[in-house]
């Protein structure tokens, strides 16, 4: 299910339903779709572990899957996946609204089929748009307590769909070599330096300008606008360090892959804070 990364897309997914309430929503709405998110995230990605098993063997990264070591067959984590599945849309159906679950299902889908089949092994762009199946958790979060979306949702979905790329691309360039091995078209493992560090400036600089739209589309208080304008200075301060020619160069793509993650976090709860004194 790969658990962790499961963990990252919910950071998103509480303050998505704070922001929708404009206050704390009932706990057993937040733990109904917090389970259910897990349970789809989880599909999704035990879908992904089956169909990507033939490379997943030749990265050292992924060697130790359980498809890839035997402990598990595909035919047992197909089946598990389409369960975990078929249960998180149950539980959506049931305990939060019809949108929330027609979004989940579309992102399941949408991770499987056209990042997984359909972008990962055939374009460096891959990222960029099959990264758009991690910022659902925001719609579904949303949907989970409003049955709709609004102009603020999509802007707290173009901060995750451009915090995306540079997030990936800096794991990419510490595992240049493990994609480069399985044949997978990264942008790191098939583009200048040049290029990779501008395509991250370029969608970093629309990280932080999403950011801040999502902070007045919201009506946050004046103070977390600041601190998120604050958050994504440090955040190209980092990227600041990544240089061409620097012998360091996948030590410092590891710490803005970390730092990626800080930031993420740290402007989730500080969405959460600011609502709830606002």
């Amino acid at each position: 299910m790969k658990l962790r990364v499961v963990e990252l897309l919910l950071v998103t997914t509480l303050p998505a339903m704070v922001l929708a309430a404009k206050a704390l929503p009932p706990f057993s709405l937040v733990a109904a779709t917090i389970v259910a998110g897990t349970l789809s995230a989880g599909s999704a990605n035990a879908f992904n572990m089956v169909i990507e098993s033939d490379i997943d063997k030749l990265m050292t990264r992924t060697a130790k899957r359980p498809i890839v070591t035997g402990v598990i067959s595909k035919k047992q984590a197909t089946i598990f996946a389409t369960v975990i599945g078929i249960l998180s849309l149950c539980i959506f159906w049931k305990f939060t609204t019809p949108l929330a679950t027609l979004l989940s299902l579309v992102a399941i889908a949408f991770y499987v089929v056209v990042y997984t089949i359909g972008l990962k092994r055939r374009t460096s762009q891959n990222i960029v748009w099959g990264g758009a199946a991690g910022c659902m958790p925001v719609f579904i979060g949303w949907a989970a307590v409003a049955n709709s979306l609004s102009i603020t949702s999509l802007a707290f979905f173009l901060v995750i769909f451009f915090w995306t790329p540079p997030h990936f691309w800096a794991l990419a360039i510490k595992y240049k070599e493990d994609y480069a091995a399985a044949g997978i078209p990264m942008l790191p493992v098939v583009a200048s330096k040049t290029r990779v560090n501008r395509e991250m400036w370029f969608h970093t600089i629309l990280m932080i300008l999403s950011s801040i739209w999502l902070i007045l589309s919201a009506s946050l208080p004046t103070w977390s606008l600041i601190i998120t304008i604050g958050l994504g200075l440090v955040f190209a301060r980092e990227l600041i360090a990544l240089k061409e020619g620097s012998p360091n160069y996948g030590k410092v793509a590891g710490k803005i892959f970390q730092w990626s993650i800080t930031y993420l976090s740290l402007l989730s709860v500080l969405l959460v804070v600011a609502q709830l004194v606002s």
